[in-house]
């Protein structure tokens, strides 16, 4: 068989695949296949011809772009999460952009999110995503990120086992400057702290 006999055997096989694998776009957006059928064939033969397989080529040619993002998602978007750390209780003494207490009193900072340590925090779905909680403010609380762990998708856990769960550490407020010295830069007090300020 010759290479020309062989290479139009594979157009017609892409030609058959595409024509299988076409079907009405459900899509709002205007389906732009059909004006740009011919463009699209010539590229795809200069493209073949290049040495791309045929079957990649027919593949790139069928992607739709979906319009529908999707309304619910897993992780809190970047707004809720600032509004679930402004509703957190602050720490006297300390800025309230860096330090806050999670819904079970643990001190938690802001730049530590998602480790493991004792001041470190997530933004927790308080009914879990999995049993049908949204990512909405009203269903968002900051946790200590190995209490959250613990918690899992669980609903019947209470308020004193999580509390057991807590990851305890002593920080005393010159470990709390040193921290926001390293990932800051500077050391920032909250309004109502008085005293000294370190520079």
């Amino acid at each position: 068989m010759s290479s020309s006999s062989r290479s139009d055997n594979n157009r017609e096989e892409v030609e058959e695949r595409r024509r299988r694998r076409s079907s009405p776009s459900k899509s709002p957006i205007r389906d732009r296949s059909k004006t740009t059928s011919s463009k699209l064939s010539s590229r795809s033969s200069t493209l073949t011809r290049s040495g791309l397989d045929d079957d990649l080529v027919a593949d790139f040619e069928d992607l739709r772009i979906s319009s529908d993002p999707n309304p619910n998602p897993r992780s809190f978007p970047y707004s809720v999460k600032q509004q679930c750390w402004e509703k957190a209780e602050k720490i006297k003494g300390r800025d309230p952009d860096r330090w806050r207490r999670d819904a079970l009193g643990n001190t938690v900072f802001r730049k530590l999110v998602g480790c493991p340590g004792c001041l470190c925090h997530d933004y927790d779905h308080i009914l879990p995503y999995s049993k049908g909680g949204k990512s909405t403010l009203e269903n968002c609380q900051v946790l200590q990120a190995t209490v959250n762990r613990s918690k899992g998708n669980r609903t019947d856990i209470s308020k004193s086992e999580l509390i057991q769960k807590s990851s305890y550490c002593r920080v005393s407020g010159r470990d709390m400057d040193l921290l926001e010295l390293s990932a800051y830069g500077n050391v920032r007090r909250g309004p109502e702290s008085g005293g000294c300020r370190i520079q």
